[in-house]
């Protein structure tokens, strides 16, 4: 908004030609993200607890995860509230509200986040963890994919390959059947996120992590230089997307402050569907789905704990895991909550620097 307000004044004062470029925008959406949940967490937190909106432990399915958790019952949840309206305020502050590709960001991520907000909503209603059917949610999500890849697949500035990472040579070009790995990868980072946000500040810092490394993506995608140099596919446009990276950076961190352990409110399901499905949209939109595998990979490992974790025990009556996901399965052992949570943020941060460095190994 402010791109199209200011930086047309730089004409008449070159002070405001600073609103031309992206890396300014992008630090003052993060700064302005961060701020917003610093000011209005506390009446959030607050407004929460008045309408008795907290987290519900669930006694019958573990007792011994419900002793490591008690304490956590009654924290106020739905938090992705203030993420999502610190995320697309700031957004909508700083970028190019004309780009499709900020367009297509925010409009999958509310959507999203909408999903998200049902479920938390009728969790709360029933006074249980059980929210809307699985199947409701899983079509809510396919919808989103559906919308996002249909129109990246028309548009005729995006390509139907695939770049894989540390290659040059090699392209998997996915055609007609690109539709439903936009789907595959929209959903998966949606529940992948879902599943790993089980303790204080986990999710939030390996998304901030994560938007991290694809706001360097972002970047460098759409800027044609940097592109040409790293060998990497120039889309026009996409370089806005570091403002929305930014401000989800910036969202997290804030949202980081009130969530840190010991969590004074929960993300909920309107954070992490939102949040999940954020970067997978990012990921497709500058054509660096595989990465996702990599610079999520905590995410990766925590979604494929629940799965084997199920086959395992459906096929074979044998559990792989003490429990899933996996953080609950290091807690099982005996680690600490926070030793968990700053181990896997080690991690996290390990994956990041390796994915921008996939930037420079091809």
């Amino acid at each position: 908004m402010l791109y199209h307000l200011l930086y047309p004044l730089h004409q008449r004062l070159f002070a405001f030609n600073i609103f031309r470029y992206i890396t300014f925008r992008a630090s003052m959406a993060a700064l302005t993200a961060f701020i917003i949940c610093l000011v209005f967490g506390p009446w959030v937190i607050r407004r929460l607890k008045q309408l008795k909106i907290g987290q519900t432990i669930r006694k019958e399915e573990s007792q011994q995860l419900y002793s490591l958790h008690q304490t956590k019952a009654g924290t106020p949840t739905m938090g992705g509230i203030l993420i999502l309206f610190a995320l697309v305020s700031s957004t909508l502050l700083w970028s190019d509200i004309a780009n499709k590709y900020i367009i297509l960001a925010l409009s999958g991520t509310v959507w999203l986040g909408l999903v998200g907000l049902l479920d938390d909503y009728l969790k709360f209603k029933s006074k249980t963890s059980k929210g809307i059917p699985a199947i409701v949610k899983l079509n809510g999500q396919i919808i989103a994919g559906l919308f996002i890849g249909i129109i990246l697949f028309l548009d005729p500035q995006v390509t139907t390959r695939l770049d894989v990472p540390f290659v040059k040579d090699i392209v998997l070009d996915l055609g007609i059947f690109y539709v439903l790995f936009v789907i595959l990868v929209i959903t998966g980072a949606s529940n992948a996120v879902n599943l790993t946000d089980g303790l204080d500040g986990l999710a939030a810092g390996i998304v901030i992590m994560v938007a991290i490394a694809y706001s360097v993506l972002s970047y460098v995608s759409g800027h044609m230089k940097f592109a040409s140099y790293l060998l990497v596919p120039y889309l026009p446009g996409s370089g806005e997307l570091t403002v929305f990276c930014a401000a989800l950076l910036g969202a997290g961190l804030g949202f980081l402050w009130f969530n840190c352990y010991p969590a004074s409110i929960f993300m909920g399901d309107v954070g992490s569907l939102a949040l999940g499905g954020a970067l997978g949209l990012v990921a497709v939109m500058i054509k660096k789905e595989l990465l996702l595998v990599v610079v999520g990979g905590i995410f990766v490992i925590e979604a494929a704990s629940v799965i084997l974790q199920v086959g395992s025990f459906r096929f074979r009556k044998k559990r792989i895991f003490r429990i899933a996901p996996l953080h609950h399965h290091f807690q099982f052992m005996g680690w600490p909550e926070t030793k968990v949570i700053v181990r896997f943020w080690i991690v996290a941060s390990m994956l990041a620097l390796l994915t921008i460095v996939t930037l420079k190994i091809r």
